[in-house]
C-alpha cells in the first residue's frame, strides 16, 4: 500500500477500511482552519473522541483547538448518521462477541443499566436489536416472558442478550450469572437458544459464554 496517497486517493484505491481515524476525519472536514491544517485538526478530534466517555455535544466539540461550530456540526451529523446506519437492517453476521461491538457500543455511554436482546436468523445474521428494560444505575430486572417476546416475534433461531455496566466495570456480578442461568433455561423451553450474554462498559466487554460456556447452547467464539 502506498503510504503517500492522500485520504481520498487511498479510499478510492483500497476502500474506507484502509484509512486511519484521522484520515477519515480529514475527508469529512474537507479543510482545516486558520489555526491548524486539516490533518492536525483531525488528530485533535480523534484524540478527543477516543477519550470521550459520553456522546459529544456541539459545545464540547467546540472546545477542541481549531474546531469551529460549523465543523463541529459536521462531526455530530456523521456520528448520528453512523449510529443510525449501524442500527439499521444491514445484515451483520455474528460469529464472535466482537462482531456485535460496533452495534452495541452506544450502551457504554448510558448512565442507567439497559438490557437488550439481539435476535439472529439461521445464518447468524442480526435480525434486530431490541431494548428490553431500563433500570437503575446498577440493576435492570427482567422476566423471561418479556425477554423472549421479541425473539418470538422475529422468528429468531437464537438470541444474544447484552447489558451495560454504568460503573465502567466489565466484571460480571452474581446477579448477572443468576439472570443468565434463568434466561438460558427459558431459551431451552421456547427452543430459542441463548448463545451469549455480553456485558458492555467503558472498560471494554465481557462474554459470559466465554466465562461459563456450560450455561449456553453453542457459544460464540
Amino acid at each position: 500500500m502506498d503510504m503517500n496517497l492522500l485520504p481520498r486517493e487511498k479510499l478510492a484505491a483500497h476502500g474506507a477500511a484502509a484509512l486511519s481515524n484521522e484520515e477519515l476525519l480529514a475527508l469529512i472536514l474537507g479543510s482545516g482552519t486558520q489555526k491548524c491544517d486539516v490533518f492536525e485538526l483531525s488528530r485533535h478530534i480523534s484524540d478527543y473522541l477516543s477519550a470521550a466517555t459520553q456522546v459529544p455535544t456541539i459545545e464540547s466539540l467546540c472546545r477542541i483547538r481549531g474546531l469551529g461550530r460549523a465543523k463541529a456540526t459536521q462531526i455530530l451529523a456523521c456520528l448520528e448518521l453512523s449510529g443510525r446506519y449501524i442500527l439499521s437492517a444491514k445484515a451483520v453476521s455474528v460469529m464472535s462477541p466482537e462482531d456485535l461491538l460496533s452495534r452495541l457500543a452506544y450502551m457504554k455511554y448510558e448512565e442507567q443499566e439497559h438490557l437488550v436482546a439481539v435476535t439472529l436468523n439461521s445464518a447468524n445474521n442480526v435480525i434486530n436489536v431490541h431494548e428490553l428494560t431500563t433500570g437503575l444505575v446498577n440493576q435492570t430486572p427482567v422476566h423471561p416472558r418479556e425477554a423472549f417476546v421479541k425473539a418470538i416475534e422475529d422468528r429468531a433461531v437464537a438470541v444474544i442478550f447484552a447489558h451495560n455496566h454504568p460503573s465502567g466495570s466489565i466484571a460480571p456480578s452474581e446477579e448477572d450469572f443468576a439472570i443468565t442461568r434463568v434466561l438460558c433455561a427459558a431459551g431451552k423451553i421456547v427452543q430459542i437458544p441463548v448463545i451469549d450474554h455480553i456485558i458492555i462498559a467503558k472498560g471494554g466487554f465481557t462474554s459470559l459464554c466465554r466465562e461459563m460456556p456450560e450455561l449456553f447452547e453453542g457459544c460464540l467464539r
